[in-house]
């Protein structure tokens, strides 16, 4: 029962902060939003008996990436830049694509169901297949990707303080 009651307040959090993310009009406190999703879906991990998976959620996502999105904010926006106001012709298309992708969402999910129920058994992975499958080299293994992203990042960066720097 208390499991439940966490997992709701913790499903309540990600959503109210989400869209508070999505509508706030001041790009800083959006931000701040952000960094509140991602620390409870590392909840929702622990909650779920994944530690491992919630430690890089806070590390990686809720560390690295914020405090990347933060300096890029504060390096390249004005001191109270606001975002435009919402109308409604902007509005509208929004709404409807978000309604037909959640359609899409819910019949493929009703239609594959019973594909997902009859699959083998799951065996949960060591820490040891983990460390092979992110540090390999080898086909279906993430070395090179992650090294590719961490390049992109870093250009981003110095991108961010080259631009910073003009002004």
């Amino acid at each position: 029962m208390a499991e439940q009651i966490i997992f709701y307040v913790l499903a309540i959090l990600i959503v109210a902060f989400s869209i508070l993310s999505v509508t706030s009009r001041r790009i800083l406190r959006s931000a701040t939003y952000l960094l509140f999703v991602l620390i409870a879906t590392a909840g929702l991990y622990l909650l779920m008996g994944y530690q491992f998976l919630a430690a890089v959620q806070i590390s990686v996502y809720a560390g690295g990436i914020m405090v990347l999105y933060i300096f890029s904010i504060l390096l390249t926006s004005h001191a109270g830049d606001k975002a435009r106001p919402v109308s409604w012709k902007r509005l509208l298309p929004a709404g409807a694509a978000a309604v037909v992708g959640l359609a899409i969402c819910g019949h493929i999910i009703y239609h594959n169901v019973n594909k997902v129920m009859s699959l083998v058994p799951f065996q949960e992975p060591t820490m040891q297949d983990i460390g092979r499958t992110m540090m390999g080299t080898d086909k279906y293994q993430y070395l090179l990707p992650f090294e590719a992203i961490s390049i992109l990042l870093l250009a981003s960066i110095v991108g961010a303080i080259m631009i910073a720097r003009k002004r």
